[in-house]
C-alpha cells in the first residue's frame, strides 16, 4: 500500500458517508444449511460443498485483509461496527457479497446457493443493523431465476444493487442479460459490476497470467471491455434509468477510453445505429465508480487533473472496500481530493445513484 496517495479524513466521521462497497464474510455451508431446502441441504454435504470462494477474489487469504480489521474481536454485524459502523460515522454500508457461487456451472445449484446467500444476508446481516443495505447475488448463468430473485426481494428496499463479475461468462451487454436488466430497472435497483473473474476465459487479452500481481492489475481490462458493452450493444440507451457501479475498477483509466470510444464512434456508429450519441455522454449520465482502491497519483496536486478529465462530478462514489487493505486508519478518501467535491463523493452521488437506498 502507497501511503503518498492517502490522507487522513478526521472528518469523515461527522459526514454521514454512504460506504458503496464493503464485504460480509464470505458464507460457508455451515451459514447457508438453515436457507437451502432439504434436496439442497443433500447435495451441499453429499458434494461436500463448504467454501465457496473465487480463486481470482479469495476473501479468506493474505493479503486481501487488513491485518487490524482481521484482529478485532467478534464476528459478522458485530465486528463490522467495530472496526467500520461506528469509527467512520456510516449512514449507509452496502454489502457486495463475492463468492464462488459466480463461477459455479450448474444453473440450478447456482440459483440454491444465491436464494441461500440472499436470505442469509436479509436474516444475519440487514436485520441486526438498520445503517446496512445489500446487493442481491444473482445466478446469472441462469436470467429466468435471476428475474425471480430479482422480484423476490422487490419489496425488500434493503436490498439497492444486483451484482455481477467484471469478468464471467460473457460481456454483459449481450441481449442475454437484458430480461435481468428490465426487472432490475423496473423495480429501481442499480447495477453493481464488481472485480473478480469466474475463469471463463482468459483474464487478460494475450492470455493467462503467472502471477497476482499481473491478476490483479488486469482487472481494467474486464471494466474497459464492460463498458464497451455496455455502450455498442445498447443498455445504456435501452435501459436511461438505471445507473451502472464499476466496482473496485480504479479511477484512471475510464477517461482515455471515454475519449478513444467517442472518437471511434464517429467512424463506425454505422453498425451501432441505436448509439445516437457520443458514447462519453452516455457513460458519463450512466456509469458511476467506487473510490477503492483508488489509482492515485503519486502528486495529490495531479488528482484534481484526473477528476477533471472525467468531467463529471457524479461519477465517483465512496467506498472503502472493507476488510481489504487499501489505505491505513481513516484515510478512506485519497489525497488532493477536491474540496468542493467531499459532500457529492461521501453521500450525495449515492443518494442518486441508488433510488432504493433510503426506502
Amino acid at each position: 500500500m502507497d501511503t503518498a496517495v492517502v490522507q487522513r479524513s478526521p472528518v469523515l466521521s461527522q459526514l454521514g458517508a454512504i460506504d458503496c462497497d464493503v464485504h460480509p464474510d464470505a458464507p460457508q455451508r455451515a451459514d447457508l444449511l438453515p436457507y437451502l431446502d432439504d434436496y439442497w441441504q443433500e447435495i451441499v454435504v453429499s458434494r461436500d460443498v463448504d467454501r465457496l470462494e473465487l480463486t481470482n477474489f479469495p476473501t479468506r487469504t493474505r493479503p486481501f485483509f487488513r491485518e487490524d480489521w482481521k484482529a478485532a474481536e467478534g464476528r459478522g454485524v458485530e465486528k463490522l461496527r467495530k472496526n467500520l459502523l461506528d469509527p467512520f460515522g456510516l449512514k449507509y454500508a452496502i454489502l457486495n457479497c463475492v463468492t464462488g457461487v459466480h463461477a459455479i456451472y450448474d444453473p440450478y445449484l447456482a440459483t440454491a446457493i444465491c436464494r441461500a446467500t440472499n436470505d442469509w444476508l436479509k436474516a444475519e446481516w440487514l436485520d441486526k443493523d438498520p445503517r446496512l443495505r445489500a446487493s442481491l447475488v444473482l445466478p446469472m448463468q441462469n436470467p429466468e431465476a435471476a428475474i425471480e430473485e430479482i422480484e423476490r426481494f422487490a419489496d425488500n428496499k434493503r436490498f439497492v444493487q444486483v451484482l455481477a463479475l467484471c469478468q464471467g461468462e460473457m460481456p454483459l451487454g449481450r441481449r442475454y442479460y437484458w430480461p435481468i436488466y428490465e426487472a432490475a430497472q423496473r423495480h429501481g435497483f442499480t447495477l453493481g459490476v464488481h472485480a473478480g473473474s469466474a475463469y471463463r476465459h482468459a483474464p487478460s487479452q494475450s492470455g493467462f497470467l503467472s502471477y497476482l500481481a499481473e491478476d490483479y492489475v488486469h482487472q481494467i481490462q474486464g471494466f474497459a471491455a464492460q463498458v464497451g458493452s455496455f455502450v455498442a450493444e445498447g443498455v445504456l440507451g435501452k435501459f436511461p434509468d438505471m445507473k451502472i457501479v464499476l466496482i473496485e475498477s480504479g479511477v484512471s483509466w475510464l477517461p482515455g477510453q471515454m475519449w478513444r470510444m467517442s472518437k471511434d464512434w464517429r467512424g463506425a456508429r454505422i453498425e451501432i445505429p441505436w448509439v445516437k450519441e457520443p458514447p462519453a455522454a452516455m457513460v458519463r449520465r450512466q456509469i458511476r465508480m467506487t473510490t477503492q482502491p483508488f489509482d492515485a497519483p503519486r502528486d495529490p496536486k495531479e488528482l484534481e487533473r484526473i477528476i477533471e478529465h472525467l468531467d463529471a462530478d457524479d461519477m465517483l462514489l465512496f467506498s472503502t472496500d472493507y476488510p481489504h487493505p487499501q489505505f491505513e486508519g481513516d484515510a478512506a478518501i485519497p489525497a488532493g481530493f477536491p474540496e468542493r467535491l467531499i459532500d457529492r463523493l461521501v453521500r450525495d452521488n449515492a443518494l442518486a445513484t441508488y433510488p432504493r437506498l433510503e426506502g
